[in-house]
């Protein structure tokens, strides 16, 4: 098995925690982001849509790190304890893997990782926008009054959105007015220690590019601005 992966991308540490919790060996390969490795023809034969990660698994290809949790768990996690096989626990690990992908980690890469990387500014409007994901995940760790983000066990639902969260993290964004995903975020790192490593190191990865930005102007993106930095 190998996994294509960026190293502080949070799509792919995600992945890399679920193949860390279900203890399977695998192969990484890291795909040089600021080489633009991703974009070029042979990455594209692995991932028409050239994004990152990829896992490849015998004669199974599939990018799209949502769905590469579900395939790692509905093969490799007989238990069902990451992703629960009871059909309603399961809508609840769902429903936050969605919830991630559409709002919360969509608003937080676009007000933290957009403007690190590319040629945006952080607006008040995407500020607003991480609070108002933030407003809708503290309801929903209110509603449901469990430990993790889909109910009293780790599930692969937890992954991304700890992976997300740890985006703010990297840009001093504090969760304080967010007390239940605080205490969620916080209770992640002490009890899973060996997972929360595999994000720490993308912290400090953004962290870093944070203070100082990579130069992707050699780099033709098809979607987004590419930034000039002037040194």
């Amino acid at each position: 098995m190998k996994l294509y992966s960026v190293s502080d991308g949070p799509p792919s540490l995600a992945c890399r925690q679920a193949l860390k919790a279900l203890n399977i060996d695998y192969i990484l390969v890291d795909v040089n982001y600021g080489k633009g490795e991703h974009m070029t023809d042979e990455y594209a034969k692995l991932n028409p849509q050239k994004e990152i990660p990829v896992l490849v698994d015998g004669e199974t290809v599939m990018g799209e790190s949502n769905a590469i949790l579900q395939y790692l768990c509905d093969m490799y996690d007989k238990s069902g304890s990451l992703y629960p096989k009871d059909p309603k626990a399961r809508a609840v690990v769902n429903h936050r893997l969605c919830f991630n992908l559409a709002m919360y980690y969509r608003n937080i890469s676009e007000y933290v990782m957009a403007p690190i990387f590319f040629d945006y500014e952080r607006t008040s409007l995407g500020l607003k926008k991480v609070n108002m994901s933030l407003d809708v995940f503290e309801t929903y760790m209110k509603t449901l009054k469990s430990t993790y983000s889909a109910g009293d066990n780790l599930t692969i639902a937890d992954f991304p959105l700890i992976t997300a969260t740890m985006c703010l993290e990297a840009i001093d964004f504090k969760l304080t007015p967010w007390p239940l995903v605080e205490k969620w975020y916080e209770n992640f790192k002490i009890k899973h220690p060996d997972l929360w490593e595999i994000a720490a190191d993308g912290l400090r990865e953004i962290a870093a590019f944070e203070k100082n930005p990579p130069d992707l102007s050699h780099m033709d993106h098809p979607i987004h601005p590419v930034r000039k930095i002037n040194k």
